[in-house]
């Protein structure tokens, strides 16, 4: 059995985002009846959090394109292609932190450049979290934090689309976006040994 302790609170410091323990979701309507939700799985970055100080923190992160799934290979097939994400020509989506707000009931909203099939828009994330610090079973130190927006996908140029017999589109504009990611500090190596 593992155990987690509670890690002491320490002035900002940067953070690693664990890809093994983070991903970023999202969310569309399909023929304006029902959503759709899929996920990329490669998510990375650094964070620098300082909860006295948020002028002083900020966020980088970076999405694999390519590892998106809907469940379904032909979907995925085709939002990597030229009609949508593609992949060959941008393989990243990123975010980079402008800054970080704090709302009147103590939430926090992180603003900053969300860059899209080659497009650069600021937007502005919702922030819950992060969670207080826990020291995992192999010394290192970890926090958890989740971040959503809604955007509208032809603000990136994600502008494919097909009219529906009844009238409407098949898909949606408006894409919720949801980033789980889990937060790391490596323990420091042990003299004379390896981590």
């Amino acid at each position: 059995m593992t155990t987690l302790t509670q890690a002491p609170q320490v002035a900002a410091k940067v953070w690693e985002i664990d890809p093994a323990h983070s991903s970023a979701q999202f969310s569309v309507k399909h023929m304006m009846i029902a959503n759709v939700k899929g996920e990329f799985s490669k998510v990375s970055g650094r964070v620098s959090f300082d909860p006295e100080n948020l002028e002083k923190s900020s966020v980088e992160a970076t999405v694999d394109v390519s590892s998106i799934s809907t469940r379904e290979p032909d979907r995925d097939a085709h939002l990597k292609s030229a009609d949508f994400f593609d992949v060959a020509r941008f393989p990243n989506m990123t975010f980079k932190s402008k800054r970080i707000l704090k709302n009147s009931d103590a939430s926090l909203q992180l603003v900053g450049d969300l860059t899209i099939h080659g497009v650069t828009r600021e937007t502005a994330f919702t922030l819950e979290g992060p969670t207080a610090a826990l020291k995992d079973p192999w010394g290192n130190v970890r926090r958890g934090a989740s971040a959503t927006a809604k955007i509208n996908r032809k603000d990136f140029g994600l502008t494919w689309n097909a009219a529906l017999e009844a009238g409407g589109v098949l898909v949606g504009d408006e894409v919720k976006i949801t980033l789980d990611v889990e937060l790391v500090q490596k323990a420091a190596p042990a003299a004379g040994g390896k981590n």
